[in-house]
């Protein structure tokens, strides 16, 4: 693996980096004060390219490759959490799945409406019920003369309460478990799905989250993304390609930690002198940067992995569970840096502090990716009952 960008990365990481200093980080504060979901700069992010990055041309794509929409990612996430994960959604979890599994009618139909941000989609996979035990959902499919009938519910949706088309997954046979999965593309404007938004979040303010209620959808029979039972395939290829847009976002975290951090400690005065010149403060810094850098080279060890289109569910888990870590002790560390200008939201190590401690939780936990990686050590499975 080269770890130099080329001329091409170079440019995408710098043209991502000042679009993040003069469009995200101006509006991102306010966002969170406020709790707005910024509809105005998700469609500056479309036009950027940012929504299909991975997503071939002749879809409407940029038809960039896995470390250089990490590379993409990382500095939306250095300016705005709430803003990655809008991208994250549609690129990884969204678009990659249709590009994966749908049909050639399917591709040509959604992923244009959705690189180009006229549509915006959901992954609707955790239920009240069923969070890192994906296949024991309780929503039903029950085939109908004309497809199919959907009821159910789902709980901590992104971009649920905006989305054009949601990624259903649900049970059509309760006796065969993750073999009766299927995932269906469902038209949001139909009176049975209901969303509502899910307030008082300890970070993200500014992002969509929602409730999904499900009551009588109705779907056609070429509105099934794959085939039946290929459902709980289908969610585990889009958390891979997940996993590694959150990783990427923390490795921003970090960034940002840094930069926030450095900054503040050549500036602030105390005892005579910038507390930059102090040992401990110096100490928190360096522990930082390495933080960020063991992060950074584990995502772009995935990505590498994903572009030469091999294996990496493991290096994948390594690299969400080692980021999203190392970004909560960065944000914890900068904080520390900042002292009591640090627990407001005049700088935004606040907001870091709040935003990133869910990363640890969604698109599978820390727990989960350290059962991931053990399976891989032992060939043990911990996920089955043994």
């Amino acid at each position: 693996m080269n770890f130099d960008l080329t001329e091409e990365q170079k440019l995408i990481q710098q043209a991502a980096r000042e679009f993040t200093d003069r469009e995200v980080i101006e509006r991102a504060r306010q966002n969170a004060r406020e709790g707005r979901f910024d509809l105005e700069l998700v469609q500056k992010v479309a036009k950027q390219g940012y929504l299909g990055a991975i997503v071939p041309q002749q879809y409407g794509g940029a038809g960039l490759d896995y470390r250089t929409y990490g590379l993409i990612v990382e500095e939306i996430g250095r300016g705005d959490s709430a803003l990655r994960t809008v991208i994250s959604v549609q690129t990884s979890l969204v678009c990659s799945s249709i590009l994966k599994w749908g049909t050639e009618e399917q591709k040509r139909y959604y992923l244009p409406k959705l690189c180009s941000g006229e549509w915006l989609g959901c992954f609707g996979l955790t239920e009240p019920e069923s969070g890192s035990d994906a296949a024991s959902l309780r929503t039903r499919a029950q085939r109908t003369d004309d497809g199919w009938v959907i009821n159910g519910s789902k709980m901590w949706i992104s971009l649920g309460n905006h989305a054009r088309v949601a990624l259903i997954f649900a049970q059509t046979d309760p006796d065969k478990g993750h073999r009766g999965l299927a995932c269906f593309l469902v038209d949001t404007q139909q009176e049975g799905f209901q969303p509502q938004e899910i307030k008082h979040k300890m970070g993200l303010h500014a992002s969509d989250t929602a409730a999904i209620s499900l009551n009588e959808v109705k779907v056609g029979p070429e509105d099934m993304l794959g085939q039946i039972g290929d459902g709980f395939k289908v969610a585990m290829s889009a958390l891979d390609s997940g996993r590694f847009s959150v990783a990427a976002g923390c490795v921003g975290i970090c960034q940002g930690c840094v930069e926030e951090s450095v900054n503040y400690a050549k500036e602030r005065v105390q005892f005579g002198r910038p507390i930059a010149s102090f040992q401990l403060v110096q100490e928190m810094l360096a522990e930082m940067v390495l933080l960020r850098d063991a992060s950074r080279f584990l995502v772009w060890r995935a990505g590498f992995l994903k572009d030469m289109g091999r294996p990496n569910t493991l290096e994948t888990s390594i690299a969400k569970l080692y980021a999203t870590e190392a970004a909560k002790q960065c944000a914890d560390l900068a904080i520390q840096v900042h002292g009591g200008a640090g627990y407001v939201d005049d700088h935004p190590v606040e907001r870091y502090y709040r935003d990133v401690r869910v990363t640890t939780l969604y698109e599978g936990t820390s727990q989960i990716q350290k059962l991931i990686i053990g399976r891989a050590l032992t060939g043990i499975n911990a996920f089955v009952p043994q």
